[in-house]
C-alpha cells in the first residue's frame, strides 16, 4: 500500500506503521510530498513522525481515526464495503427540484446515536415522502457526543458513530429505501481540540481572521495544497461513500481573495465527477450574503453551487408565526407578512435593503426570469435556528398545532426546495440544544462559560442556560420516538405526510418559475395566499376566523387543517382560527 503525505517544511518523516517505523522519501515530482510503500491492511494503525519528534500524528487524510482525534490513523479498504441498494442499476433519488430534504443529526436521531440505529428509522422517512436525508457533520471530533461542527479530521468519519462502515451502511440503506443522502461539511474551520494540521504546513493562515481564530489557507502562500486538500476530501465523500450531494457550512466565512474561488474550483470538480460516475450530485451552501452569484453559474460569474439555505424566508416566516423581534429578526418583525410575501416571491428580503442587524445596506436582487426556485432551499426549522436559542427550544413549544401547520404548509407547498428538521414532522416536544463533550477541562469551561456569557448580554440568567458539558443537555435533545404515537403529534405527523404526497403529485407546486407566485396578504388580520399555478394556499395565522375574498370559483379542497370548505359562490374563502387550506382545480 502507498501512503503519502505533504508535509513541505519536515526535513526528514518516518512512517510509523503497526509498531514498525519506516523512512520516507521525498516525492521528486510534487513539491512537500513524502511517500513510502509497505504491506498493510484494512485496520492496520498508522501515523507519521516528523523531523526528530516522538509523537505519532494521524495522517491529515485519513479515513479513519478509531481511537479519537489524538490516537493514530486506520487504513480503510473501501473493496471490502458490500453495496446492495447503491449497486449498479440502482434508480437515483429524484433530482433536486423534485426533492424534499429531512436534516438529521446521528447522535440525537436515537437514543443509542449510530448509523446503525438510524437505519432502523428509515422506514419512517419512507413514509412520510421526504427523498433526501442531510446528515449533519460525521467528521471525528472530541468525546463522543456533539454537533459535529468542531471536527478535526476533514476526511474520517466519527467512530462512535460506526465510522465508515456505518456510514457506508447507512448510505446503502437509504439508497435501497430509495433515498439520498447529503452529507453537511465544514470547511471553514477545524475544531479547536485534536487539530494536528499546523504540524504538518500551512493549513491556516494569519492574512485573515475569523470567529475561530487563524483562518484556513485558501489564499496564501501554500494554499495549492490547501484547497486540494479539501476539494479531494469532498470528491472522496461523493466517491467513496456514493453521497449524492454535500452542504457546505457557511462559505460565506472562507476567506479566499483569489480570482478564482476554492467555490469555483470545487463545483467544478463535483460536475465533472457527477459526468464521470453518471450520477447527479449536487452542493448546497449556507450563506448569509444574500447574493444570487452563490448558486449562479460559473459562466455567468457565479461559483456554480446547485442551491443555497435561504434564511431570509426562515426569518420572515419565524416571524410571523411567533412575534420575536430580537437580533436579526428585528427588520423582518416590522411588517412580517409583507417580508414573507417578498421572500416567496424575490426570495431574499434583504436585497439591497438596509439591515439594522448589520448597520448597513445587504444582500443583492435576485433575477427571477433566470433563476429557478430550487436553488434555494426553504424551511422553518434548522439546528441553527433551534439549537441557537438559549434553550434549543422549537417552534413547538411555543405555537398551536394550528399555526405549526401553517409553517408546514408554507415551507412544503412554497416554491423552494424544501427541507425539515428531525422530529419537526411531528411537532416533536424535545429541545435540541447545544452539547458538547470536549476532554479538554480548560476547553470544556471555556465552551460552558461563553455560551452563558453569550446569552447572559440577552438577559439570561447563567443557570437558565443549560450546561453543554452536562450529558443530560445531550439526553433531552434525543428524539422521543414514543410522541407520534400521541395527540397532537400523530395528527401533525400525517398532515405532513399529506402535503408531502400533495407536493409530488401536483406538478405546480414543484414550478421552478419564481416570476410565477402571486401573493396577497393582510398584516393587520393576519392572512396569507399565494397561487403557484392552478394550486392556492391561504394561512390564517390569526386567533380569529378569516374572510379571504379569493375572486374566483371552482375550485376545490386539496388539504386542510381543521374544517374548511371551498370559497362560497361569490369567491370568499372562511378560514377558522389559525387554519389552512390548499385549493386546486
Amino acid at each position: 500500500m502507498r501512503f503519502e503525505v505533504w508535509a513541505p517544511e519536515a526535513a526528514r518523516v518516518a512512517l510509523r506503521l503497526r509498531e514498525e517505523s519506516l523512512p520516507m522519501a521525498r516525492d521528486p515530482e510534487r513539491a512537500g510530498w513524502w511517500g513510502a510503500t509497505a504491506p498493510a491492511a484494512d485496520g492496520d494503525r498508522y501515523g507519521f513522525v516528523l523531523d526528530d519528534g516522538t509523537a505519532v500524528l494521524p495522517d491529515p487524510r485519513g479515513r479513519r481515526l478509531p481511537d479519537g482525534p489524538d490516537g493514530p490513523s486506520a487504513v480503510v479498504e473501501f473493496e471490502r464495503f458490500t453495496w446492495l441498494g447503491s449497486g449498479p442499476g440502482a434508480p437515483p433519488p429524484p433530482p433536486l427540484q423534485d426533492a424534499v430534504l429531512y436534516e438529521l443529526h446521528v447522535g440525537t436521531f436515537t437514543s443509542e446515536g449510530t448509523f446503525d440505529a438510524a437505519i432502523s428509522r428509515l422506514p419512517h422517512l419512507v413514509g412520510l415522502g421526504v427523498t433526501h436525508v442531510e446528515l449533519m457533520p460525521v467528521c471525528p471530533f472530541p468525546g463522543r457526543h456533539g454537533w459535529g461542527y468542531d471536527g478535526i479530521a476533514p476526511w474520517a468519519v466519527h467512530e462512535p458513530y460506526g465510522g465508515p462502515a456505518g456510514l457506508a451502511r447507512f448510505v446503502d440503506a437509504a439508497h435501497a429505501h430509495g433515498l439520498g443522502v447529503v452529507l453537511d461539511v465544514v470547511h471553514n474551520h477545524l475544531g479547536p481540540a485534536g487539530n494536528h494540521l499546523p504540524a504538518f504546513g500551512p493549513y491556516f493562515t494569519d492574512t485573515h481572521h475569523t470567529p475561530w481564530g487563524a483562518a484556513v489557507n485558501l489564499d496564501a502562500p501554500g494554499s495549492d495544497e490547501v484547497r486540494a486538500y479539501l476539494r479531494e476530501s469532498a470528491l472522496a465523500w461523493l466517491r467513496d461513500y456514493r453521497l449524492d450531494g454535500l452542504r457546505l457550512d457557511a462559505v460565506h466565512a472562507l476567506a479566499d481573495d483569489r480570482a478564482l474561488t476554492f467555490l469555483e474550483e470545487l463545483s467544478e470538480a463535483v460536475d465533472a465527477l457527477a459526468a464521470e460516475t453518471g450520477r447527479p450530485l449536487f452542493l448546497i451552501a449556507e450563506s448569509d450574503r444574500c447574493d444570487p452569484r452563490t448558486t449562479s453559474p460559473r459562466a455567468a460569474g457565479g461559483t456554480g453551487l446547485h442551491a443555497q439555505w435561504n434564511d431570509d424566508f426562515h426569518h420572515a416566516l419565524h416571524t410571523a408565526l411567533t412575534g420575536e423581534s430580537q437580533g436579526y429578526y428585528a427588520d423582518f418583525a416590522e411588517a412580517p407578512l409583507a417580508a414573507l410575501a417578498k421572500t416567496l416571491t424575490r426570495v431574499f428580503f434583504h436585497d439591497g435593503t438596509y439591515s439594522s442587524f448589520r448597520g448597513r445596506a445587504h444582500g443583492r436582487p435576485v433575477d427571477r426570469r433566470r433563476t429557478p426556485a430550487h436553488r434555494f432551499l426553504g424551511y422553518a426549522q434548522t439546528h441553527d435556528q433551534v439549537g441557537n436559542r438559549a434553550l434549543g427550544d422549537r417552534l413547538s413549544a411555543g405555537l398551536s398545532p394550528g399555526l405549526l401547520a401553517c409553517a408546514a404548509a408554507l415551507t412544503l407547498t412554497g416554491p423552494f426546495v424544501p427541507m425539515l428538521f428531525m422530529g419537526e414532522e411531528w411537532g416533536a416536544r424535545t429541545p435540541w440544544q447545544y452539547f458538547t463533550d470536549h476532554t479538554d477541562p480548560a476547553l470544556a469551561e471555556a465552551v460552558r462559560t461563553g455560551r452563558r456569557r453569550e446569552f447572559a448580554a440577552h438577559g439570561w440568567a447563567a443557570g437558565d442556560v443549560p450546561d453543554p458539558q452536562d450529558p443530560a443537555t445531550r439526553k433531552r435533545s434525543v428524539l422521543d420516538w414514543r410522541e407520534p404515537d400521541h395527540s397532537p403529534h400523530g395528527r401533525l405527523l400525517e398532515w405532513h405526510r399529506t402535503l408531502i404526497a400533495l407536493r409530488r403529485r401536483q406538478p405546480d407546486l414543484r414550478d421552478p418559475d419564481l416570476a410565477a407566485v402571486r401573493v396577497a396578504y393582510d398584516e393587520e388580520r393576519r392572512w396569507l395566499t399565494f397561487r403557484r399555478g392552478d394550486v392556492r394556499v391561504a394561512v390564517n395565522l390569526s386567533a380569529h376566523p378569516a374572510t379571504i375574498a379569493l375572486g374566483r370559483n371552482g375550485v376545490r379542497v386539496l388539504a386542510a387543517w381543521d374544517e374548511a370548505a371551498p370559497p362560497d359562490p361569490a369567491g370568499r374563502l372562511h378560514l377558522p382560527a389559525e387554519s389552512v387550506v390548499v385549493l386546486g382545480p
